[in-house]
């Protein structure tokens, strides 16, 4: 079977100056893919150029990637956006930034899935409802009901997490999507996205700094460097036997306390 999602030899630029640089690398249906590396590593460029959001000044220059069969680097984005949310979600790094501050949460959360489903504002509210208490959220009228200045940095994560899960996407893209979350609430958030993964055969793909998140979740890991792969294979290989000199590092780096006798 093909992969859901093919990055081909892909060069990312910025106003022409290279920030990822001859990446491929392949999600399958229902699998988890880690994107680790340093801060400035190309990790969120790279789920960007999926969803067409490089912004101003940021192109594919070289190399293509397939979802389904089709390249989403020449899809007009009246297409791309027809498979945005039903098809491909994302959970933004800041979720509180990507939503409208002057407009409730239930508003913007029903406005994104009635783009795609005919649906009423009652449906919407109780399939939210659902969501965010599998992932914490105890109190969903008044949440729906707020604004998100209202609330707290990680009820607004946990408010994008829950937009991007309800309309089951086939793939999550997720940047960074329990770091603004206490240790409690991480559990919580990975034992959901994973039982989304079980349930309705979500694929995603991981950007983090957390190496014990993608050792929960991730079935492959990519490693980053400057933009540039340094390492690629199942998390157990990549992670517990590095071979790359780079890789080594980063996983020397992580932090272990010991508690002495």
């Amino acid at each position: 079977m093909e992969p859901l999602l093919q990055a081909e030899h892909i060069t990312i630029c910025y106003n022409g100056k290279p920030v990822v640089k001859d990446v491929s690398f392949n999600v399958d249906a229902g699998e988890i893919l880690g994107v680790v590396g340093e801060s400035g590593s190309g990790k969120s460029t790279i789920i960007k150029a999926v969803m067409g959001l490089l912004g101003g000044g940021g192109m594919v220059t070289e190399g293509d990637i397939w979802y389904k069969g089709r390249n989403v680097v020449d899809m007009p984005s009246e297409e791309l956006r027809k498979i945005l949310g039903p098809e491909i979600g994302m959970v933004f790094q800041d979720c509180k930034a990507a939503l409208c501050p002057i407009r409730t949460v239930g508003a913007q959360i029903y406005e994104s899935i009635s783009e795609h489903e005919r649906v009423t504002k009652k449906q919407v509210y109780e399939r939210a409802g659902e969501v965010m208490q599998k992932i914490g959220l105890t109190d969903p009228q008044r949440i729906m009901d707020s604004y998100p200045f209202e609330l707290s940095g990680g009820m607004n994560q946990r408010v994008g997490i829950c937009a991007a899960m309800m309309m089951k996407p086939a793939l999550l893209l997720a940047d960074e999507p329990t770091s603004a979350l206490d240790v409690t609430v991480q559990a919580q958030v990975i034992r959901e996205m994973k039982l989304m993964r079980e349930t309705y055969g979500t694929a995603m793909i991981l950007v983090t700094h957390n190496i014990g998140v993608v050792k929960a979740m991730a079935d492959r890991v990519l490693v980053l460097q400057n933009g540039e792969m340094r390492d690629y294979g199942p998390t157990d290989c990549v992670l517990n036997h590095p071979e790359n000199a780079y890789t080594k590092k980063l996983m020397d780096s992580v932090l272990h306390l010991r508690r002495n006798a």
